[in-house]
């Protein structure tokens, strides 16, 4: 007995050591932290139960049979963040540069199983060189084990993937199938072929920052949703944002009690949209002052700008925003827009996460550019998501809400529960100097006749009483009372059921 006791120490040492301390080192130097490090930040202390520590790879080709580290490169289990279970792996870069082997993947695919079985979020620490070349179909097998799991896990238990490393060919594609991906800078990058291989075919040269940076990422692709300074920033603040999140689709958002009153009112709101209609103003400010004690957590703050998504508390309970950004392409809704915000609504209805639309949007991007980018399909992701959104809407419309975009916007039509504007909001098909110029097109050259025309259509539409006297907007309210109305609309809307019609899947235009 005392032999196998020991043998088990040796072992798991060997687990603990991963790659060696020289290799820990060079990890270190380059400012990351190794697996365990980022586990023990990430979760609660003393609560990480790992599973299959002992685990080798099998692999008898190339040498490989002597080359065996306890844990094979990742390290898995289960713990809590702020006393709330989950699921986590995270993988080690010293150990074969976190190259994902078959046990390596079947050792992920373990604790995803048991995530969905339980019901709890999975955590992927990503830090990889790609598929491990010495076991060959093998490996790539595993990552299709693993790919598969991502889908069964969709809509099912909330899935975050943290890149601290490289992750380059297959690697991306278990990342990109998850509900968020968050990266570090300067240390973190995400590629389908690198920058060797996309001088080779297409002759231009690019750094590995360049081509999957974070900044790149978060900027130009939207495929990541957040980028941090370092590890330790990273980890802390995916702490935060695991807060707002549910543990899985049967459960609601846990509630943080707040001592912000719901029924605050803030008069400065009065002011916030300027008297001339073509001036800009931060969407953000209306944001964050009908938010508890002024909490936002933005996603993708840095794409698409002209729309604003993410998450903030009202009377503690997680709510998701998305809004107009009036100070970036006055608002207006485009491709990149459309489909940042389409897959945002899509979340929160799959976790019952409640959703709040600010809207001050003057229609969709004109343009070739935009056409040719097949606006018209991805626009109507926007549209089909909140159509076929469950979960309570509230829309406020501040000021613009013309044309299709209107429509979009979870308005009434879209069965949006509760449908408020601002007095000095505009609903109508088009602006009123556009409409005139179409309407009365044989007055154009009288400037004096136009003008009037304007001020006319300007009495009749630009203004909220028309909408309001169909019921597509329940209420005129006062800017100041905002939050108010919100909160208030919010626990009548708690015990909300709509079912959707029967069936496998609807079919998104993608």
């Amino acid at each position: 007995m005392h032999d196998i006791i020991e043998q088990l120490e040796k072992k798991r040492a060997a687990a603990r050591l991963g790659g060696g301390e020289k290799r820990i080192a060079a990890q270190h130097s380059k400012g990351k932290l190794t697996a365990r490090e980022r586990l023990e930040l990430l979760l609660d202390e003393g609560t990480f139960e790992e599973w299959d520590m002992f685990v080798e790879h099998r692999c008898h080709d190339f040498g490989m049979q002597d080359n065996k580290i306890p844990g094979d490169g990742v390290v898995t289990g289960y713990g809590m963040i702020n006393g709330r279970l989950v699921f986590v792996y995270s993988q080690d870069f010293t150990v074969f540069g976190g190259a994902l082997s078959e046990a390596h993947a079947e050792k992920i695919c373990k604790v995803m199983d048991q995530a969905m079985k339980v019901g709890a979020p999975v955590i992927g620490l990503n830090d990889s060189g790609g598929a491990r070349i010495q076991e060959g179909v093998a490996s790539l097998g595993g990552y299709a084990e693993v790919f598969q799991r991502n889908v069964m896990a969709s809509g099912v238990v909330p899935q975050i993937s943290m890149i601290m490393g490289p992750s380059a060919g297959g690697a991306v594609y278990s990342p990109a199938m998850t509900d968020f991906i968050f990266m570090v800078k300067d240390s973190s990058y995400m590629f389908v072929t690198g920058p060797e291989v996309v001088k080779t075919v297409t002759h231009e040269e690019v750094t590995s920052e360049e081509l999957g940076g974070a900044t790149t990422h978060t900027t130009k692709s939207g495929v990541a949703d957040l980028a941090f300074d370092n590890d330790v920033d990273a980890l802390l603040m995916l702490r935060r944002f695991y807060n707002y999140l549910p543990l899985n689709n049967r459960e609601k958002a846990p509630v943080r009690p707040s001592h912000d009153p719901a029924d605050r009112i803030d008069l400065s709101l009065d002011t916030l949209v300027p008297d001339n209609p073509n001036k800009p103003y931060d969407i953000k400010e209306l944001i964050v002052k009908c938010a508890d004690d002024g909490e936002f957590f933005e996603l993708q703050p840095g794409y698409a700008q002209n729309i604003v998504i993410g998450f903030c508390r009202m009377e503690g309970q997680t709510v998701g925003v998305v809004a107009n950004q009036p100070l970036v392409l006055a608002g207006c809704l485009d491709i990149k827009s459309s489909i940042k915000a389409a897959r945002f609504v899509r979340f929160c209805d799959a976790f019952n996460i409640p959703i709040v639309t600010y809207v001050d949007v003057p229609g969709f991007m004109p343009g070739t550019s935009q056409e040719f980018g097949g606006i018209i399909k991805h626009g109507a992701k926007l549209l089909y998501a909140y159509a076929e959104c469950t979960v309570p809407k509230i829309t406020v419309i501040t000021r613009k809400a013309y044309g299709g975009a209107y429509d979009v916007m979870a308005s009434k039509h879209l069965r949006g529960d509760v449908n408020f504007a601002w007095p000095n909001a505009e609903i109508a098909v088009m602006g009123a100097k556009g409409a005139v110029e179409i309407i009365f097109r044989e007055e154009k050259s009288d400037p004096a006749k136009l003008a009037a025309r304007e001020a006319e259509y300007k009495a009749k539409f630009a203004n909220p009483f028309v909408a309001g006297a169909r019921g597509f907007i329940d209420d005129v309210i006062q800017p100041h009372e905002t939050r108010k109305r919100i909160c208030r609309s919010l626990v009548m809307l708690r015990n909300k059921k709509v079912e959707n019609p029967w069936r496998k899947h609807g079919n998104i235009p993608l």
